[in-house]
């Protein structure tokens, strides 16, 4: 099943990893939303306005100005966050922005310590496909994945054909800064540019190729139990920049922080080349049945399979 038939309904569905159970998805800014990418004159506005940089641009400068706070409190309420994971309290908090890029204590994300494993590179909704150049039903029926497209680079993606790949989706409710998946030499982040669409199924159904017409920032991580693996920042509309917080030529470990998001919804990507990494068989369930599996980042989401 797609997911496209899944949201035959009207409703975003994904499986609770927690719990086992399915819920729905509560939607910032769903109105709008379905205007945009269901209405005619929505969709004109999307094409002529909504998904070029400077409308982001604008929207971030509104998160950034002082008067934003005030927006602060409302949402915690609404979307029911846990202020106890919080590194600072809210009240510090300047702006907007400054909040939804907020850090969390030490240890409300635990990193899964199997020395095999391979970890969710972040909070969020997440499909994991083992082939990703073979997919023939990207979120709606006979839709394949553009991976030369995605890298910007034909050489690069010869070398993932047949790879796998986790998508992992970010709301904007969600803790917005991304890690490591796994430990390794982490190298130069590369630019692509692109538009600015929703990632948010409701858009992705309309135009599954959001994926690779959007900006992006792609990163080479060469591990010594997976090869190279390639970790791709996807933008979104709204989302005022892709941050990075890491050192390019040092050596990360398994979860540790790499950036960060700053206003908007938004997706992270990471690609193994094949026979790399077996993804958890409750991942891959859920994704055949077009769900989402949500997932805090550093939970195992599949093994090392060694090198290949």
């Amino acid at each position: 099943m797609t997911v496209e038939e899944q949201l035959a309904n009207g409703v975003v569905r994904y499986i609770d990893r927690r719990d086992g159970e399915m819920k729905v998805e509560a939607i910032y800014g769903e109105r709008p939303l379905r205007w945009v990418y269901g209405n005619p004159l929505g969709r004109l506005a999307l094409w002529l306005f909504i998904r070029r940089w400077i409308v982001s641009a604008w929207y971030s400068r509104r998160m950034n100005a002082v008067k934003s706070v005030l927006r602060i409190r409302p949402f915690i309420e609404q979307y029911g966050l846990d202020e106890g994971e919080f590194a600072e309290p809210v009240d510090e908090c300047n702006s907007f922005n400054e909040f939804f890029y907020r850090k969390l204590k030490p240890g409300a994300r635990p990193v899964d310590p199997a020395t095999d494993s391979v970890v969710f590179p972040a909070d969020g909704r997440h499909l994991a496909f083992c082939d990703i150049t073979g997919e023939s039903n990207f979120f709606i029926k006979g839709q394949s994945f553009d991976l030369v497209q995605f890298l910007g680079d034909a050489d690069l993606a010869k070398r993932y054909e047949g790879g796998s790949m986790l998508l992992s989706r970010l709301c904007p409710v969600d803790y917005h800064r991304f890690h490591f998946p796994c430990a390794g030499e982490a190298g130069i982040p590369r630019f692509i540019n692109g538009w600015l669409y929703s990632v948010n199924p409701i858009a992705l159904i309309t135009r599954p190729s959001i994926f690779w017409e959007n900006k992006r920032v792609v990163t080479a991580i060469e591990s010594p139990a997976l090869g190279q693996v390639q970790f791709v920042e996807i933008g979104a509309t709204m989302v005022g920049s892709i941050r990075q917080t890491y050192m390019p030529g040092e050596t990360v470990a398994k979860g540790e922080e790499k950036g960060y998001f700053a206003f908007g919804g938004s997706s992270v990507a990471v690609l193994f080349e094949k026979g790399r990494v077996e993804f958890d068989a409750d991942l891959l369930e859920n994704t055949v049945n077009g769900l989402e599996t949500y997932a805090h980042v550093g939970e195992r989401m599949g093994q090392a399979l060694g090198q290949g």
